[in-house]
């Protein structure tokens, strides 16, 4: 008995000892508030650590949610081109980070609403630093792109944000994150 309830407060202690990351993003433009993403770095640890770096250097401060798409995602991330009142917006969408690129953490979490994967090209592994956030289930994306986090608190503001038109969800005069952090959550 003895041993068991040591044991049992040796897990407790390293499961609250064991704090979680969580972005946080504040939006500002039609959708207004704090959206916080639990990052996973057991599923994508390459990933979720550009995320941080990104996040923690402000590289993601004043980004544009350059396409959104009605039913589908909110993508966001353009640390080149993306920055909010640049003569470069016209190209959101097109840039990266001056990091390089990541191979791809493929992994069977599903795409389902609040899921943030890391955005790409048509190759696997050129991820770098744009992302998106899903509105709905999007099962045809399992397995094609990286899962690095989830929202927690906040979709409702995600569910807000300015549409694009078209069949691409570019929008004009777009949303945008006006500051993005890393928060500590025990």
């Amino acid at each position: 008995m003895r041993f068991f309830l040591i044991l049992t407060t040796l897990l407790i202690f390293n499961v609250s000892a064991t704090a979680k990351d969580i972005l946080t993003i504040e939006i500002e433009g039609q959708a207004s508030g704090v959206v916080e993403i639990l990052l996973l770095p057991d599923v994508a640890p390459k990933h979720v650590e550009r995320i941080k770096t990104l996040a923690e250097s402000g590289a993601y401060d004043n980004i544009v949610f350059h396409r959104v798409i009605e039913g589908f995602m909110a993508q966001t991330g353009d640390v080149q081109f993306g920055i909010k009142g640049s003569p470069d917006i016209v190209n959101a969408g097109r840039g990266r980070s001056k990091l390089p690129n990541l191979p791809a953490e493929f992994s069977t979490l599903e795409y389902t609403k609040g899921v943030v994967g890391m955005a790409r090209s048509s190759q696997p592994d050129s991820a770098n630093s744009q992302f998106f956030i899903m509105f709905n289930d999007a099962p045809f994306l399992n397995g094609k792109y990286t899962i690095f986090g989830r929202v927690i608190s906040g979709q409702n503001i995600i569910d807000s944000i300015k549409l694009g038109t078209g069949n691409n969800g570019e929008v004009s005069n777009p949303d945008f994150m006006s500051k993005v952090y890393i928060k500590k959550d025990n």
